[in-house]
């Protein structure tokens, strides 16, 4: 599918995935629209663009062959205080996981766990009849906001991996099938929109799952979650070196090398960080060296900080560091994190940025890495942090086309170098 150049444009785009300050996404079904109204105004006036949503399943679909009407009329409100607020709205649908939590339909167990010993039978993946309803809900979508002026397009579901290791294994040909399929649909119900596959970091780290060229070959850009955490980073490196600070660049770079599009754009969909992770006063500063590595390599659409709110105690159920992510407070006040991203907004939207010279490629296999998601495999993150920390600013290339000169020359590349030649 080719990339969409007006959704895309030239311009580089800041927003956050929202969280509700109020009842977080449980407010689907206990609606506020002023509440909704005051958050939304408080993400516009940091000078953001656009905010990520999330629909989750089973309040959006109850029942196999029902769609709460209630809720897609909630789901309009918000686009309509997102207008107020100048902000675009991605709507993430298949939302059977967020924040450390299952969230799936309670239709889809039963199929699974069916007598019939039909093989996928309720995989979300692979069954032809959890399939079709999937497709009702994304019809009933596009009918409800597909024309809204605030709608940005869909994200097929919020880090689909994380089902495919726990509840519904697939392989990559079936995982590839089913993410070519529904954005397919997604495209021809709501045609010209930003339709992406919102996959995780499991699948950049590991042969796992949805494929790394089909990631990088449908819908309208290609996504990344960039967590030092989730990865593994923190793992080998302290959360102010190099391997930490340029781990959202390095994920740019690799996913533009599965690329067949060299105008396609890769969107930074996710990424944070926590006051677990690293000491809370590093916080804005860690955010402006991901920010600018980010921006310095050229390819990337956007960066969408995870996330807007941070989540009300009084809350229960999600782990200790969910609760303390937001750019802004449950008064809609900014954080210091909100008021650097703001402030990097406005300047890189203001000023061109900077982008690196990457004339030189780190070399890297099609495919190679551990078949099994997580933990994080970094055969080929290791060595590019190493060219980082020695003071270069590397892009990738796959081995299949290292050797076509056009394709070279037309990424300014002038020096490989293999894997094995890294030196520590």
């Amino acid at each position: 599918m080719a990339a969409s150049l007006s959704a895309q444009g030239n311009s580089l785009r800041f927003g956050a995935n929202y969280v509700p300050r109020k009842r977080w996404w449980y407010c689907w079904q206990d609606w506020d629209q002023q509440a909704i109204r005051e958050d939304l105004s408080a993400v516009g006036d940091l000078g953001l663009d656009h905010i990520r949503i999330q629909c989750l399943w089973p309040i959006f679909q109850p029942g196999i062959s029902n769609v709460s009407d209630a809720v897609l009329e909630n789901l309009h409100s918000l686009l309509d205080a997102a207008d107020q607020a100048g902000l675009d709205v991605e709507v993430t649908v298949l939302n059977g996981w967020m924040s450390g939590l299952q969230y799936m339909p309670a239709w889809v167990a039963p199929l699974k766990q069916s007598s019939q010993n039909r093989p996928g039978k309720g995989n979300v993946f692979t069954d032809r009849e959890v399939i079709d309803a999937e497709k009702l809900l994304f019809r009933r979508l596009a009918e409800a906001v597909g024309q809204h002026r605030r709608f940005l397009g869909f994200d097929i579901g919020n880090e689909l991996g994380v089902l495919q290791a726990i509840s519904n294994p697939v392989t990559s040909e079936q995982a590839d099938a089913w993410g070519t399929e529904i954005l397919s649909y997604c495209e021809a119900i709501a045609p010209g929109k930003f339709h992406v596959n919102g996959a995780d970091d499991s699948h950049w780290f590991a042969d796992f799952g949805f494929s790394r060229q089909n990631l990088a070959t449908t819908g309208q850009a290609t996504v990344v979650h960039c967590y030092v955490f989730f990865t593994g980073a923190l793992d080998r490196y302290k959360y102010s070196d190099p391997g930490s600070l340029h781990l959202a660049e390095y994920m740019v770079e690799l996913a533009y090398a599965y690329q067949d599009d060299l105008r396609r754009r890769v969107w930074v969909e996710e990424v944070g960080t926590s006051a677990e992770w690293m000491p809370e006063n590093y916080l804005p500063e860690f955010m402006e060296h991901t920010v600018r590595n980010v921006v310095s390599t050229g390819k990337s659409w956007g960066v969408t900080w995870w996330c807007s709110h941070d989540i009300d105690p009084a809350i229960k159920g999600f782990d200790s560091l969910e609760y303390t992510l937001g750019l802004l407070d449950l008064q809609n006040k900014p954080k210091p994190l909100g008021r650097k991203l703001a402030a990097l907004a406005e300047e890189l939207c203001r000023t061109p940025p900077e982008i690196a010279d990457r004339t030189v490629a780190l070399v890297i296999p099609d495919h190679g890495l551990s078949e099994k998601a997580g933990p994080s495999d970094w055969t080929y993150g290791a060595p590019y942090m190493d060219l980082v920390a020695q003071g270069k600013r590397p892009t990738m290339v796959l081995e299949s086309r290292a050797k076509d000169e056009e394709y070279l020359k037309a990424r300014g590349i002038m020096e490989l170098i293999p894997l094995a030649k890294v030196k520590s």
